[in-house]
């Protein structure tokens, strides 16, 4: 299974962008508290839509409460300090993708500790981050490709339905 680890996260719109992601893959969330935001939030609940009932969460009142309840996990830690690209790694069945805070990341302190661990989402010099929900996205579908997508369906049908196209369709 895919974990996904939110420390800190504070844009309830994030985690729930982040929840539907996990739903879509199959993937656990957990987040690690403080919250910047209340699980009650409008705005977590509508950024996840209906996805909620798939979504398997798990709150953890800090991150060592987590790192006790997985004692043998496999954790890699996202931060553009890291050495090297997350498609560098090979990810095991059971990974622990975390992510910080979007407004400052992981702290440093924890960072030296588990450096050669850390990966990276390329990016061009000068561009500071991506979006926390869009890095999640990317990390963990990566985790997924290696495992063939394992248990996703991967293929999709025409349902024949009769939609009023766009003026856009004027075009092809």
């Amino acid at each position: 299974m895919i974990h996904i680890v939110l420390i800190e996260p504070e844009i309830p719109q994030n985690t729930g962008n982040i929840a539907r992601t996990c739903a879509a893959t199959g993937s656990a969330l957990h987040l690690v508290e403080p919250l910047g935001y209340s699980l009650d939030d409008r705005y977590l609940k509508r950024a996840g839509l209906d996805y909620w009932p798939l979504v398997n969460v798990r709150v953890h009142k800090d991150f060592a409460e987590l790192l006790e309840a997985h004692p043998d996990g496999a954790f890699f830690y996202a931060s553009t300090k890291a050495p090297r690209s997350y498609a560098q790694v090979a990810y095991p069945e059971d990974v622990f993708l975390v992510f910080g805070r979007e407004s400052r990341g992981l702290p440093e302190n924890l960072l030296s500790r588990v450096y050669d661990r850390c990966i990276r989402i390329p990016m061009v010099e000068g561009a500071r981050s991506l979006n926390l929900s869009n890095s999640v996205a990317i990390v963990a579908y990566e985790a997924l490709r290696q495992r063939g997508f394992d248990g996703l369906l991967d293929h999709g049908a025409l349902t024949g339905r009769d939609e009023t196209p766009g003026a856009w369709m004027d075009y092809l």
